[in-house]
């Protein structure tokens, strides 16, 4: 199994402690995003191949992998000069994500408002059509350097389904554009009692394409669906973990979104499931 978890649900700390605390968790890898794990900065301009390799030493001294380097950014803001900032960042994280021993750069597809949230008019057309032609900009820039975009759904973001998912794969066309898999956010009121079927049609249209898989959960009271630390609420990981073993062996699995005083508890009930799938 390989399994490990954002290192920015642990409070930020220097590198030296931040990678100590990781190993002593036993994690296998981390979703590393350097703006919100350490005090260093970050700003467009700030990476060189000499700062990759020093943190990737750091990593490598206790076995931990960086699986990939989160860079989240609004790809279809509607400040232009906002929008490039975020590109060029993103794009400079391309640029040297093999420095940091990593081959993927992740992201959502953003927000039709500046001010992210939820809102439907993501799901209209336009937006979904901004989407293609920022990530086209962003894997013609990864083509360059041999690494991969890693795009992630989610149902507050225009490739909020696994349709447009697939239509975006489909759109972009490049063996450079893979899929962060995080099955809870596909997940809503109206179809989270049917989960396992929201999971088949995702495997069945891009499961070959999935480069990453994210570990959440989800519980939903008083008509209200929201995350919960992995292993206490609903999310059915017999099958997700079933199809991972089966379909992506020794794919990164990463924790997300549960914290301190949860961790432990949850890492070792995604291990304990992944042993019995």
């Amino acid at each position: 199994m390989n399994i490990g978890m954002r290192a920015h649900d642990i409070e930020k700390r220097p590198l030296p402690e931040l990678v100590e605390e990781l190993g002593n968790k036993g994690v296998a890898c981390v979703q590393f995003a350097l703006a919100k794990s350490l005090d260093v900065p970050s700003h467009h301009g700030a990476l060189s191949p000499g700062f990759g390799r020093h943190v990737k030493n750091a990593f490598d001294a206790r076995g931990i992998q960086i699986a990939v380097l989160g860079c989240y950014f609004n790809m279809i803001d509607p400040d232009h000069t906002e929008r490039r900032k975020g590109m060029d960042r993103f794009k400079e994280h391309l640029r040297y994500a093999r420095d940091f021993g990593c081959s993927i750069v992740a992201t959502e597809t953003g927000n039709v408002h500046s001010k992210m949230g939820y809102t439907t008019d993501n799901f209209d057309e336009e937006p979904f059509q901004e989407v293609v032609r920022s990530v086209r900009e962003m894997v013609a820039e990864a083509e360059k350097f041999g690494v991969i975009v890693g795009i992630e759904a989610g149902v507050n973001h225009p490739v909020h389904t696994v349709e447009k998912m697939k239509r975006l794969l489909d759109a972009v066309d490049s063996q450079n554009l893979q899929v962060v898999f995080d099955p809870m956010n596909l997940m809503t009121l109206e179809n989270h009692q049917e989960q396992e079927k929201v999971f088949e049609e995702a495997m069945e249209a891009f499961g070959h394409r999935i480069a990453i898989f994210h570990a959440k959960d989800f519980k939903v009271e008083d008509g209200v669906l929201s995350t919960a630390p992995v292993g206490t609420g609903l999310m059915n990981y017999d099958w997700l973990f079933g199809w991972l073993k089966a379909n992506k062996p020794y794919i990164n699995i990463i924790m997300e979104e549960t914290v301190e005083p949860y961790i432990d508890d949850s890492l070792a009930f995604l291990k304990n499931k992944y042993e019995q799938a």
